[in-house]
């Protein structure tokens, strides 16, 4: 036997490179899109009652903080979603698989999510 095998397997104390991060965030930026189209088709449900729905989904997108920075984040998540799948089918292709090009493929996902989001800031608010 090797003495030179890890003795931690313990995943959290692990230092991950910045392209494995890319890759396990837009997994969750999956998730959390799944999980808010509950709060976009309730309110597409809302809207599509009538004009009175409408004036309430409305009012809510424009009155509520709280409507306003679930749909920020959405917009958010839904950008930096888009931008890293973009990179994974690049790569699929087989550009930019060496480390030096993946890491600022990597990098440029982060940037242009940050732009994306701002943007979506200025939108809604």
């Amino acid at each position: 036997m090797s003495d030179k095998r890890p003795v931690n397997l313990d995943l959290g104390t692990f230092k991950h490179p910045l392209i494995s991060l890319v890759s396990i965030t837009h997994r969750i930026s999956g998730v959390i899109l799944f999980v808010g189209l509950v709060f976009l088709f309730n309110l597409f449900d809302t809207s599509l009652e009538g004009a009175a729905g409408f004036a309430s989904a409305q009012a809510l997108l424009q009155e509520n903080f709280f409507a306003q920075f679930v749909t920020w984040g959405l917009l958010a998540a839904l950008g930096f979603h888009f931008s890293a799948g973009i990179k994974h089918l690049v790569m699929d292709l087989g550009h930019g698989e060496e480390l030096d090009a993946a890491n600022k493929a990597a990098k440029f996902v982060i940037g242009l999510t940050v732009i994306l989001a701002i943007l979506a800031g200025v939108w809604i608010w």
